[in-house]
């Protein structure tokens, strides 16, 4: 997988959104966005129009950087949920959501996509009682995450665990923190993605 190698908080400043690239630094007073809400760059402050063409490309990029994606990957992503049958653009967020690496960021195992990507890559957790090391294994409906035995004692574990009241597991997902255990206990939904996406702007975007 690519690696991005620019600032995390620029992304969030040229979306204008806060993506929660950097797990806890997001959630204080030191948070980029939070003390510049406006695009990075010299002209950042200026007032722009955009055109449909425009719309379609950021909120493309909104949401390739908040799953943490490179261009051909989201892109796969893309015809890969034109080919299901239902919405094509919901069809896409859900899959987003049932990658690996974003189950054990939501689960509240990782403080940020970014860590839960690392973590899954060095063989930390396991999926049914099998360890899998693909952050983009997308995890099934029933399946049951837990973190590995002689991981349950890493820093960044359970410093995520112990943070995790900043933020909501989502509905779809069951965590039993004691356990560091994580169960699927449904696909997740269209409407259990709380972050103002435009969905139908990316299907455009892919449509020209």
């Amino acid at each position: 997988m690519g690696v991005f190698h620019g600032s995390a908080c620029s992304n969030c400043r040229r979306e204008n959104l806060k993506l929660f690239l950097k797990g806890d630094r997001c959630y204080t007073e030191k948070c980029a966005f939070e003390r510049r809400a406006y695009p990075p760059g010299q002209h950042g402050q200026a007032r722009t129009k955009f055109s449909e063409f425009a719309l379609q490309l950021r909120e493309k990029q909104k949401v390739r950087r908040l799953y943490g994606l490179l261009e051909r990957q989201f892109r796969g992503y893309v015809k890969s949920a034109l080919k299901e049958t239902g919405v094509t653009g919901e069809k896409l967020l859900t899959n987003l959501e049932r990658r690996f690496d974003d189950v054990i960021y939501r689960s509240g195992f990782a403080a940020s996509r970014t860590q839960a990507r690392q973590l899954v890559t060095h063989g930390h957790f396991l999926v049914n009682g099998k360890k899998v090391t693909i952050p983009s294994y997308l995890v099934k409906e029933g399946s049951v995450i837990e973190v590995h035995e002689k991981s349950r004692q890493l820093v960044p574990i359970v410093a995520a665990l112990e943070g995790i009241k900043r933020r909501e597991i989502p509905q779809w997902l069951e965590l039993d923190a004691a356990q560091f255990k994580a169960t699927m206990k449904q696909g997740p939904k269209r409407s259990d993605i709380t972050v103002p996406i435009q969905e139908n702007l990316i299907v455009e975007y892919y449509s020209r």
